[in-house]
Order: C-alpha cells, then structure tokens, then sequence
C-alpha cells in the first residue's frame, strides 16, 4: 500500500510539473547540465590549426590558398619571375632576329621592283617581324621554362629546410642545367650540371644580397607572419572560449533560484 501511495503521488508531481510548464514541453535541463554543455558550444569554432612543423608541410604549404585565397608571397614571385624571364627571352632573342632578317631583306631585295620606297620599308619590317616572332618565342619559352624550375626548386629547398642559403640556388641550378641536357647524354649532362651551379651561385649570391639589405629573407618573414598570425589566433579562441564558459557559468547560477522555487511549487500540489 505504501509503494502504491508513493508511485501515486511521484506520477501526480510529473503531471502537476507537465501542467505548471505547459502541454507539449520537455523538462528543461539544469544550471549543471547547461554548463556542461558548455564544451559542445566551444566546439563550435576549432582550435587554430597549429604551425607546420615538417618540411613536407612547410613543402606544401606553398601549393595551398590562405585565407583570403591567396598563394604564399614566393609562390607568386615564381610566377612573376617565369613571366619576366619569358619578355627578357623574348627580348634577347627577337630583337637581334628582327635587326638581322631586315638587313638581310634589304641586301637581298635590290633587283625587285616596289611600287613606292614606303613598300619597300613595311616589306622589310614585315621579314623583321616574322623573324622578331619565331626566334623571340625559342628562346623565350626556354628561359621561362629554366627560370621557372630554377625557382621552384630553390624555393622548395629554402621551404623545406626552413632556411635560404647559397647552397639551395647551386643545387637548383645544378638540378635544372643537367635536366636542360640530359638529352645531350652523360657528357652533355655534366656540362648541364657545371653550367647550372656557376649560374645558381652568383644568383643566390645576388639575392642573399638583397635579403641581408631587407634585413630577413622571404622564408624568415614567412615564419614570423605565420607565427604571428598563429599567435593572434590562438588569444581570440582562448578570449573566446573564456566567454562561453563565463556565460555558462552565469546560466547555471541563474538557474538555481528559480528551480528551487519550482521544486516548492511542484510539492505544494
């Protein structure tokens, strides 16, 4: 008789609860498990991705878009490099074509006959020019293609060993002089080897130059703006985590009082 009371009156304090809470609602969770859903809240935005830490992924890190879908700083210079070494290619190689082709049309060309000498001088040019285009593009795609792997793997290597030195540009060069004449055979590709390190070295000279003027080189600015920026984002997750679990916390005081009140309410019945 006395389990019967006391199931009795536990199912007349869930249905006096349900009534004072009105239909169709769930119980409402306490000030502990609203604080303890706090975490679950702070999972919301992750921890900051932390700094690369292995050459690979310093390696890859080049290949891939920031936040403002951008490609790192020497990404973009290797770009700018192959598109000046493809003018300057152009430049070296059609200009002297274009001076040659037109002296060589007007030596050749006395016994023809023109309808006036301003034919005569576009004819010339006309020879100039297919010669500025045919010769500009030889050499141009070749010197965009060296400059181009010159930089990529210097690059890679300064990234990769987390330091610039003159060693990185000699075996880069060495690396893209043999490639340009391994189809020489063995002989042709030591030439490309010798060729590509006395270019790799007064290069990465020049450049160690102008860094040391700067005062820190591309992969030194590259780690402190990457640590910075790592820094910057970790105090605003921790500031951030530190509200969410201040504000839980308020909950979960605010909570107590008025359930206390409730609990009274509910035994009242």
């Amino acid at each position: 008789m006395g389990e019967e009371s006391r199931e009795f009156k536990s199912n007349g304090l869930k249905y006096a609860e349900a009534q004072w809470r009105g239909p169709g609602t769930s119980p409402e969770p306490s000030g502990s498990e609203r604080f303890r859903a706090v975490p679950s809240a702070a999972a919301g935005f992750g921890r900051p991705a932390p700094l690369p830490q292995t050459g690979w992924e310093r390696l890859s890190e080049l290949w891939r878009l920031d936040e403002q879908q951008q490609f790192p700083e020497e990404t973009m210079n290797i770009a700018k490099s192959a598109f000046t070494a493809g003018v300057v290619g152009w430049l070296y190689g059609g200009l002297p074509a274009f001076v040659s082709a037109r002296k060589a049309f007007i030596e050749s060309s006395h016994g023809e006959m023109f309808q006036n000498r301003a034919d005569a001088v576009q004819s010339a040019h006309r020879a100039g020019l297919r010669s500025f285009i045919r010769y500009g593009w030889r050499w141009s795609w070749r010197v965009a293609a060296f400059a181009t792997i010159f930089n990529v793997v210097s690059t890679g290597l300064s990234a990769y060993r987390d330091k610039t030195s003159i060693s990185n540009f000699a075996a880069a060069g060495a690396f893209t002089g043999a490639l340009f004449r391994m189809h020489l055979g063995l002989q042709g590709l030591a030439g490309g080897v010798v060729f590509g390190t006395v270019f790799g070295v007064p290069a990465g000279g020049l450049l160690m130059a102008m860094y040391g003027l700067a005062g820190e080189t591309l992969q030194e600015k590259r780690s402190r703006e990457r640590r910075e920026l790592y820094e910057q984002k970790l105090a605003e997750w921790q500031s951030r985590l530190s509200m969410i679990e201040i504000s839980g916390q308020t909950e979960s005081n605010a909570q107590g009082r008025p359930e206390l009140e409730r609990a009274r309410e509910l035994k009242s019945y």
